[in-house]
């Protein structure tokens, strides 16, 4: 479950979330706009503005190209569009209306970093804050039964069909991690809407209950001796638990970190250590391997720090809660799944057996029980009726272990070697990439 960033919960394998990397490509160089493009994006915004239930917030300039800041009014309810409404985020990167759009979602608030294939394309972007996430809200007065994938499908059916009164070329969705999950999600519910996907390290857990594909990566992961030392220094931070909480405890107080949620600082801390491996992998290398310390002969503040900068996340209140990643872990607990790791060499030094799942982290107000229902028909819609869509992993990241299968209607897999939760066409072999970006730039109509 980790969160867009963070560990194995957050994103999806138990925590962590907010940060994960996202596949986001460097912005290129853009030719300064000519006197029509500058005529033409002021006519955008009069357009924008007679869209119903559509403001503009504000413009900036981004490349040389307008970026408008928007929100839409979205029913709480689609199935009863009369209950409530709220505010949803969004923004749109105008480079013309003939040029094809990159519709991206985050999975989690609002960011408008530029996409890989939105490069690739010289495409216009429409970036998505997921619904209850940030401002995306009807308030503080939140059913979070509302939360969940096929309503966010249908917010962005609306943002779609609203902005397809100006964009009229060819549609891309694309996302990573979470995001990519909610692109997939969008595609199976409203598969008129899109022209293809393209999803980056996108989890799909079709099955809550089999976790095997994980227990399988870390078993294969990098060389044996790299995780026999990720092991052993995990195992060792809970064998020295006495002289690690007092250190976990600090640098929580340093931060302002309270576990209210968890219940208390040392079921916090074996949270995080249980989620130290698979961040490891998540967000660092093979290349890292060789730093890993001695778990036996390394001193208590070496093993805490190296510990520390290499996936100790802390998992807390001010992180967790409905303000942070609290609605990820929400829909995680729900519908999305997560990885229960077994840890069986870590048995007769843990505390607290059944901790490793995304209620352990919400306020009481936000558990739930999960229903694994929706995921399953995702999983079939894809592997059956899916078109035009492709699915990049990362060799070595924890959450492309368990993939989406794509279908035989013009869809594809890739894998970048030795690559981690940032896989991007770009990392793939010259060979892959070559037919990848030749793919995409055939379903955008180039």
């Amino acid at each position: 479950m980790r969160t867009k960033v963070l560990p194995s919960l957050l994103c999806v394998g138990l925590i962590a979330a907010t940060s994960v990397l996202t596949g986001t490509a460097a912005v290129a160089a853009q030719p300064a706009p000519s006197a029509a493009q500058s005529a033409a994006a002021a006519d955008i915004r009069e357009k924008l503005e007679r869209i119903p239930g559509l403001t503009v917030v504000s413009v900036t300039d981004k490349g040389g190209f307008p970026l408008y800041s928007l929100t839409l009014t979205q029913p709480v309810d689609h199935g009863d569009p009369g209950r409530s409404t709220f505010e949803q985020r969004f923004t749109l990167w105008h480079k013309g209306e003939t040029a094809p759009v990159v519709h991206y979602t985050g999975g989690y608030g609002l960011s408008s970093s530029t996409r890989e294939i939105t490069t690739l394309l010289g495409a216009n972007q429409v970036s998505v804050e997921h619904r209850y996430f940030n401002t995306s809200r009807p308030g503080d007065d939140v059913d979070w039964d509302d939360l969940n994938v096929w309503q966010q499908a249908s917010d962005e059916h609306a943002i779609v069909e609203a902005l397809k009164t100006i964009y009229r070329a060819k549609w891309l969705g694309t996302g990573a991690s979470k995001g990519g999950m909610t692109q997939v999600y969008h595609e199976r519910f409203y598969p008129d809407d899109l022209d293809a996907v393209v999803a980056y390290v996108a989890p799909n857990d079709a099955n809550n209950r089999d976790d095997s594909v994980y227990e399988s990566f870390f078993k294969t992961v990098g060389t044996p001796e790299c995780r026999a030392a990720l092991d052993a220094v995990q195992r060792e931070m809970l064998v020295r638990r006495e002289a690690m909480l007092p250190r976990f405890e600090a640098t929580s107080k340093e931060k302002g970190l309270t576990f209210k949620y968890l219940g208390s600082a040392d079921r916090a801390f074996e949270f995080s250590v249980l989620d130290q491996v698979w961040n490891f992998w998540q967000s660092g290398t093979y290349t890292d391997c060789p730093a890993v310390p001695d778990a036996e002969a390394a001193t208590d503040d070496e093993l805490y720090k190296w510990s520390l900068d290499h996936g100790l996340s802390i998992y807390s209140d001010q992180g967790n809660g409905a303000e942070g990643s609290g609605p990820y872990y929400r829909q995680a607990a729900a519908q999305l799944g997560w990885a229960d790791l077994k840890f069986k060499h870590l048995r007769d030094v843990r505390n607290y057996p059944d901790i490793y799942q995304p209620n352990s982290v919400l306020p009481a107000d936000m558990r739930t029980s999960y229903n694994g229902r929706t995921m399953k028909d995702v999983d079939r819609w894809v592997s059956t009726r899916g078109e035009q869509m492709m699915f990049v992993y990362g060799q070595n990241d924890p959450w492309s272990a368990e993939q989406f299968k794509p279908s035989r209607h013009d869809s594809h897999l890739y894998v970048a070697p030795n690559t981690n939760h940032g896989a991007l066409i770009s990392k793939l072999t010259p060979e892959d990439r070559a037919k990848a970006e030749a793919t995409v730039k055939r379903w955008a109509g180039q």
